[in-house]
């Protein structure tokens, strides 16, 4: 019961994570429109005086509502992804955790492991997750091709650590659409090896998932 009071209040949270991105979408398309002010431009001209042509009570009432619902969207986002952490830590029973060991390498044995055994992964200073995945829908592309919720991210094709991680990720699934792209997910303390394949399906983006960075 606990569990599914979670996975509701989790749900919940979503749509209202969903529901401040499109606003936060609609303030920064207006603000970006041709010959607009941008979400951070200037709001006089050359000689210091405010620009006749903007509406400036309205672009700055605008910046301060995108500014709140920035931090709004944080905040959602922690909680889910705290939430997330919970039920996927509850999630495996006994049964489906012994029957996974053939897919989950614990990290501790990937030394003892011949390079060329399945699933094994090479470990590094940069073997570090990155990312979690955080939402995930049914019969997307993400789910059919093995990532679960909760999974972090540790590799995505060419995006493994740096600056601008969710552009970067955004990016390479655009470029790969239709190829299998190399993945590697930390699940319940072991590495999994995963062929993710962006492409076109009945929901959202090429995925269907969602990653919050760490």
């Amino acid at each position: 019961m606990v569990a599914a009071n979670l996975k509701a209040e989790t749900m919940s949270l979503m749509d209202q994570r969903d529901a401040i991105e499109s606003e936060m979408n609609s303030i920064i398309h207006r603000l970006s429109q041709p010959g607009g002010p941008g979400i951070s431009g200037s709001l006089v001209d050359s000689e210091g005086f405010p620009r006749a042509d903007f509406d400036i009570p309205v672009i700055r009432a605008q910046r301060q509502r995108l500014s709140e619902l920035r931090n709004d969207y944080d905040k959602i986002t922690d909680r889910i992804t705290e939430h997330l952490r919970t039920l996927h830590s509850a999630k495996l029973s006994p049964s489906k955790a012994a029957a996974s060991k053939s897919s989950v390498l614990p990290t501790s044995l990937h030394g003892n492991l011949p390079k060329d055994a399945p699933g094994a992964v090479t470990m590094g200073s940069t073997s570090l997750p990155f990312a979690i995945v955080d939402e995930i829908a049914d019969a997307s592309p993400a789910a059919e091709d093995g990532l679960q919720l909760g999974d972090q991210i540790v590799k995505f094709g060419n995006v493994e650590s740096g600056d601008n991680l969710l552009s970067r990720l955004a990016s390479e699934g655009q470029s790969n659409q239709g190829i299998q792209v190399p993945t590697t997910v930390l699940r319940q303390g072991g590495l999994v090896n995963l062929n993710v394949t962006p492409r076109s399906w009945n929901g959202r983006g090429l995925l269907g998932c969602h990653f919050q960075i760490l």
